[in-house]
């Protein structure tokens, strides 16, 4: 054991004075120190108080502050002055990939840009920015995006030293998902813009026409871009999207689109209303509400709204994350927009079969003007792959809201989406998504082998361990089968009258004319008078109906009856 002694030396010993004068010296000496440090932190503490706050630091954070003026508000300085984030005439050219919402994207971006003095071509050749709007879902998707980005690439070089060289732009679910690796390879693109940093767009233009790379992939908690007015796309004009709300909390295992899109965030009610009665007064006749999860649409941005009551779900279904009260549903929004125009058709895409409770059903079988068709994706049709994917549900509690749908809305077209080939599935699962198939009954579906993407949960603890091939011959099963059930839903309608907004021609003939039913089904018809002698020619943007004298899976053909509107259409139709 070591000891520790201590030993005193007499001539060494010092003197009590000199203690004391060294501990008054060292308290003289701390008390300054403290009383400088003091000084010091009061002095931050002020410059702190008159700096930015730590809210200016986050985007879409939700905070709640003491109203103030506009007169006391002070300036927010910009990253660059605002006369060049200005577009100057430059032409913008889009392309477009995937889903519907990244044709709403498409649409606020240019709605965006168009008011900052940009200009919109169709030619590719006239474009001084590219932008192509861009889909992760799936790895063949990504791959489209980087081959056209070679070749954009290869135009781009040409008119480098041209008075007017090209820049590129990346926008959307890729964007957010890819973007170190797109800034980095082999230089392809010069902007990139995430899903929620469309507004920032003009200056992110104006650094790239400086010759720098700029980027925002930011996500945020409340972007739902509820201020701007898309400008409309479609062909004609007679068809709108409108979206509703953007995001995913479901986290299925399988899926990228809550590390693309984000959290789930809902539009005020009163904006979407306003937008749907713009789009009437333009002359719309159909809309299509948009979201990634369209059904857990929730507006809680009116506090008297939010009461208690947990979210209902489809019987049987159920979430991964906590129940949401409060807030105007989505039968609430359903309600109001079918009230804005009785003669404009409503649709929504994409649901989630847990978010069908009855009071949804029975509002879309009571509103004629609500399409009697809903999308349900299954996904699969094993529960134990519905569990590896993190659905919810299994496959006895989709088939009992099958049932409660037909019940409720007869007639109603189902459509659907079914992964092959997914981690872990086997050939008893495979054989028992065809007989789902069978059993349901769907008229529209989409179909594709599995993908598997980073980021996801399957990523990081499922096998991707069914062999290409397998996939492949999977796959192609599901779609013949799909088919054969396709044709004999189809075929059941031959004989019937169908209520047909007109799109325009058919794509393969000027001679015919081609629309949608209420089921969005495409129906193909003569250009010819219709059969009851009305001298009215029809025109796209019409209802009309139309006897379908034949079917296949995909389309239906027949012969235009008269014309008519979806008010009271149940009434109107001929015999």
């Amino acid at each position: 054991m070591t000891t520790l002694r201590a030993f005193t030396a007499g001539p060494l010993r010092p003197s009590l004075s000199c203690l004391q004068l060294r501990r008054c010296s060292a308290q003289a000496d701390g008390e300054a120190s403290v009383g400088h440090r003091r000084k010091t932190a009061g002095s931050i503490r002020a410059e702190l108080g008159s700096g930015p706050s730590f809210q200016d630091f986050i985007r879409g954070a939700s905070v709640k502050q003491t109203p103030v003026g506009f007169e006391d508000l002070p300036e927010t300085p910009s990253y660059l002055p605002e006369d060049l984030q200005e577009g100057n005439f430059r032409k913008v050219y889009f392309e477009t990939y995937g889903c519907q919402m990244n044709v709403n994207d498409t649409e606020i971006a240019w709605s965006i840009l168009q008011k900052r003095g940009y200009e919109r071509t169709a030619q590719l050749s006239e474009a001084d920015v590219v932008l192509l709007v861009t889909c992760s879902i799936r790895e063949k998707a990504e791959q489209t995006i980087w081959n056209r980005l070679k070749q954009l690439t290869a135009m781009k070089r040409k008119r480098m030293k041209t008075p007017s060289p090209m820049k590129i732009g990346v926008l959307g679910c890729m964007a957010e998902r890819l973007k170190s690796e797109l800034l980095e390879r082999e230089k392809l693109v010069d902007v990139l813009a995430g899903p929620d940093a469309y507004r920032d767009l003009p200056r992110l233009l104006a650094l790239a026409e400086g010759g720098q790379q700029a980027s925002n992939v930011l996500l945020s908690l409340e972007e739902t871009y509820a201020d701007v007015m898309p400008v409309q796309l479609a062909p004609q004009g007679h068809s709108a999207f409108v979206s509703i709300m953007r995001g995913c909390d479901n986290m299925c295992s399988y899926c990228i689109v809550p590390f693309t899109r984000g959290r789930e965030r809902s539009r005020p009610l009163s904006s979407i209303l306003e937008e749907v009665r713009i789009l009437s007064q333009q002359g719309v006749k159909e809309v299509t509400l948009l979201g990634q999860n369209v059904n857990s649409y929730r507006d809680t941005s009116e506090e008297q709204f939010c009461s208690p009551d947990p979210t209902r779900l489809s019987r049987g279904f159920q979430t991964v994350y906590k129940p949401k009260q409060g807030g105007l549903r989505f039968s609430d929004l359903l309600d109001r927009a079918s009230r804005v125009n009785p003669t404009m058709r409503i649709r929504f895409t994409s649901p989630h079969p847990k978010d069908f409770p009855d009071e949804v059903l029975q509002l879309i079988a009571e509103r004629e003007n609500i399409c009697k068709q809903i999308h349900l994706p299954a996904q699969s049709g094993s529960s134990r792959v519905l569990k590896a994917m993190r659905r919810g549900y299994t496959r006895e509690a989709y088939l009992d809201l099958v049932r409660n749908i037909k019940k409720i809305i007869p007639g109603v077209s189902l459509s659907s989406d079914f992964i092959s080939g997914f981690c872990g599935e086997t050939e008893d699962d495979h054989q028992q998504t065809l007989s789902l198939i069978r059993e349901v009954g769907y008229n529209v579906g989409f179909l594709f082998a599995y993908s598997m993407r980073k980021k996801t949960q399957a990523f990081h603890r499922l096998q991707d361990d069914v062999p290409a091939e397998v996939k492949r011959r999977r796959l192609e099963e599901c779609i013949g089968v799909f088919r054969q059930e396709a044709l004999k839903v189809n075929a059941a309608l031959i004989g019937s009258s169908q209520l047909v907004l007109v799109e325009g021609e058919s794509k393969r003939s000027t001679e015919e004319l081609c629309g949608r039913t209420d089921g969005n089904m495409k129906v193909i018809f003569p250009k010819e008078e219709p059969a009851g002698g009305s001298s009215e020619a029809i025109a796209a943007g019409d209802y009309v109906w139309v006897k379908i004298l034949s079917a296949s899976s995909q389309s239906l053909r027949g012969r235009a009856l008269g014309l008519s509107s979806p008010r009271g259409s149940a009434d109107q139709e001929p015999l």
